[in-house]
């Protein structure tokens, strides 16, 4: 991938500091903007798959995080599975999923996530979780063996997850599902390292950037990606420096979504970041040289992630193609 001159880049820079652009609108009100709103969910397909879900016994992010594309994802039946319970040991700002005590393990969920992927014929899967900071390995078994059930189950089906940071026990974590080779492998940074005293103040910037060097570190095949909320407060040119970070770690694909505030509880949305700036972060963050890139007000982690890996697949070859040239 050729990546843009230095002139050109300082072009793109200058552009998303605001020249010619509309600067980001303060929000005081509840009222969202009319770019990130979005219709009540009524379809036929979305109703068959929250009846699937509660059949199996499975928890979604779509509905712990309040995902506001619920509604499209679900009438396609897309779901992103949630492992390891609706608890979480952790209390983000950002979060609406519930924190406590979490339950035992439940040993039949593996299976239950393939029966999930085989029923909704996916092509492509997305499996998430809850901290589980009380576990000796922080849940990555769990993963390894919903990842080795969707292998036996539905072959075909490629498999993306999204782990948390396994706090202090990273190293091994990550060894054992990298050994269990899903296709992608996701880990949010969330926010810039500024704002993580306030907005996740269970994690470490640096650790998490870590955590994804390892990934690429044993197996380099694996596609890794990594997002961002903005509308925090954060400053442009500290995303533009998150950008850098990713870049260093080798993250393929990166996701830049609005932050909506879930309940009054949590964090504030401090502005509603307008659709040019994240179509200027995109530009910004593609001259960087991700082979992917997701920047818009409505994206999320799994939000169109069977097509983003087709295309991640098809800019590495492209990568590749170019790199023999």
């Amino acid at each position: 991938m050729r990546l843009a001159s230095p002139a050109r880049l300082a072009s793109l820079v200058a552009e998303s500091m605001g020249s010619g652009m509309t600067a980001p609108v303060q929000t005081d009100r509840v009222r969202k903007p009319d770019w990130i709103r979005v219709k009540a969910p009524t379809s036929v397909g979305f109703a068959e798959t929250k009846a699937l879900m509660r059949r199996l016994s499975l928890n979604t992010v779509c509905e712990e995080a309040a995902c506001p594309n619920i509604g499209e994802c679900w009438t396609k039946k897309h779901a992103t599975v949630m492992i390891l319970g609706d608890v979480c040991t952790r209390a983000c700002a950002f979060c609406n999923v519930k924190t406590g005590m979490p339950r035992k393990v439940d040993t039949n969920e593996p299976q239950h996530v393939a029966d999930a992927a085989a029923e909704l014929g996916l092509k492509h899967i997305v499996i998430t979780s809850v901290d589980r900071d009380d576990l000796p390995d922080g849940g990555a078994s769990q993963f390894v063996k919903v990842i080795e059930a969707l292998r036996r189950t539905t072959p075909e089906t490629t498999i993306e997850i999204l782990t948390p940071d396994f706090r202090n026990k990273m190293e091994k974590a990550v060894e054992s599902i990298v050994a269990a080779r899903p296709d992608v492998y996701n880990h949010n940074l969330e926010t810039v390292p500024r704002l993580y005293p306030t907005i996740r103040p269970g994690a470490r910037y640096y650790a998490s950037l870590r955590l994804l060097e390892t990934v690429k570190r044993h197996d380099p095949s694996i596609f890794t990606k990594s997002g961002i909320m903005v509308g925090l407060g954060e400053q442009r040119l500290e995303v533009h420096q998150v950008m850098d970070d990713m870049r260093s770690a080798d993250i393929d694909f990166l996701t830049i979504g609005q932050y909506l505030q879930p309940t009054p509880k949590h964090a504030k949305v401090m502005d509603f970041v307008t659709p040019q700036t994240f179509d200027a972060y995109a530009a910004i963050a593609r001259a960087k040289g991700f082979l992917l890139v997701a920047s818009s007000p409505l994206t999320r982690s799994s939000y169109h992630a069977d097509r983003d890996f087709a295309l991640m697949q098809q800019a590495r070859a492209t990568q590749l193609a170019n790199a023999k040239a």
